[in-house]
């Protein structure tokens, strides 16, 4: 996939109707919005617009709503919170690409801004049905994506509507493309990767992707016992993905005729059983990663595989990290996680941090400012990661 595509920068934005995808996709309880991130993610793509006199139409999706409109799922919230942020009345559709909003869209005067009703009430949006991506583009005269987080999707409003209007990126997209792409493309070496979370069959792909493409190759999280038990340990009760383990042995095997180091956790923290509830009192030990006893499972990597990995993240110049190291939710679990969000912060790499848990863990460790870059997409950044051409980047307009 080409990285290298056009953004609200390299177009005439004045005077015209811009369609632009963002990820209001926001958590909500009892009808509030309980994080507006992702809307204040995307206010410098909808500044830049108004301030170049284009008229805004907003679209975004949110939830999974089953059979069309549903009340809990309407964006009027982010409408409301968006007229707050804004400074500005963001004017609401009733439909998604009805008669509505091609009435709020006749009306737009630059510098205005309006918001589609929940893209996914449309049953073709899922689809990237052509009938609703040309009804979409009938809105406009210009596309701009600048929802990262469903880039991976190719969906009416994310690609389909590419196939009738000239489109570039927003700012969060740019940035996106130009970090992670340039990481994947031409990275500074030595490159470290930190692969964590549950399954290997989650992340087959990624390990193949990144080990034509890094110097070093580190892998925790529930995904090692896998690989420990590929090397002839006995993982006990940890979780196993047991059809993976020929793949992780091609995997071990690939690394070493790439000349690849493939870390692996040397020690482990193990229970007899995993902490119900999830973030409850959990008794531990740590035992060395060949020596996990029957009716024990590892539960997080253990102090001397933290030293191990930090050294590693620390002595490299780009370092990518996807997944927790341990079952991150419970404090007594978290230290593998801890060391590897803090190795990174400390480093002087450039340092990227996919969505999901890994992301999380930053922010909520106080280490977000000190990262060079976190993915706003958990399944994109990954997909990403797979070396996957993402349908809403690859419609863009080339430079």
């Amino acid at each position: 996939m080409n990285y290298n595509k056009k953004s609200v920068e390299d177009v005439e934005v004045k005077g015209k109707r811009v369609l632009c995808r963002c990820d209001f996709n926001v958590p909500t309880k009892e009808g509030k919005i309980t994080s507006d991130k992702r809307i204040v993610a995307a206010l410098p793509t909808i500044n830049y617009l108004r301030q170049h006199g284009a008229r805004v139409i907003l679209c975004s999706h949110m939830g999974k709503p089953k059979n069309g409109y549903d009340p809990a799922l309407s964006l009027q919230v982010v409408a409301q919170r968006l007229s707050e942020l804004l400074g500005t009345e963001v004017k609401m559709s009733k439909d998604v690409a009805g008669e509505d909003s091609k009435r709020l869209a006749a009306d737009l005067k630059d510098g205005d801004v309006m918001l589609l009703e929940n893209t996914r009430f449309e049953k073709g949006e899922t689809k990237n049905d052509p009938a609703l991506s040309k009804a979409l583009a009938g809105l406009a005269d210009l596309f701009v994506n600048d929802a990262f987080g469903s880039a991976h999707r190719a969906h009416s409003s994310t690609a389909g509507v590419a196939d009738y209007l000239p489109a570039v990126c927003g700012y969060l997209i740019a940035k996106e493309v130009g970090i992670m792409g340039k990481a994947l493309a031409d990275p500074e070496r030595p490159f470290v990767a930190i692969l964590g979370g549950a399954k290997v069959s989650d992340k087959l792909n990624v390990i193949n992707n990144l080990l034509e493409k890094v110097d070093t190759l580190i892998i925790g999280g529930g995904m090692a016992y896998t690989f420990l038990a590929a090397k002839g340990y006995s993982v006990g009760t940890s979780l196993l993905d047991a059809e993976k383990i020929d793949y992780c042995r091609e995997m071990m095997q690939k690394a070493e005729a790439k000349g690849v180091k493939l870390l692996l956790p040397v020690d482990t923290v193990i229970s007899k059983e995993f902490p119900n509830p999830i973030d409850g009192p959990v008794e531990v030990q740590t035992v060395k990663a060949d020596a996990i006893p029957e009716g024990y499972m590892g539960l997080d990597i253990g102090e001397e595989s933290r030293k191990l990995f930090a050294e590693a993240a620390k002595a490299a110049k780009t370092v990518v990290w996807n997944g927790p190291m341990g079952v991150f939710e419970n404090p007594i679990l978290a230290k593998g996680t801890i060391a590897v969000a803090e190795a990174l912060a400390a480093s002087e790499a450039v340092t990227i941090v996919g969505g999901g848990d890994s992301a999380a863990a930053c922010e909520q460790l106080g280490f977000a400012d000190q990262i060079t870059h976190i993915s706003t997409g958990g399944g994109a950044s990954l997909e990403f990661l797979e070396g996957l051409a993402l349908p809403g980047i690859a419609c863009l307009q080339d430079k």
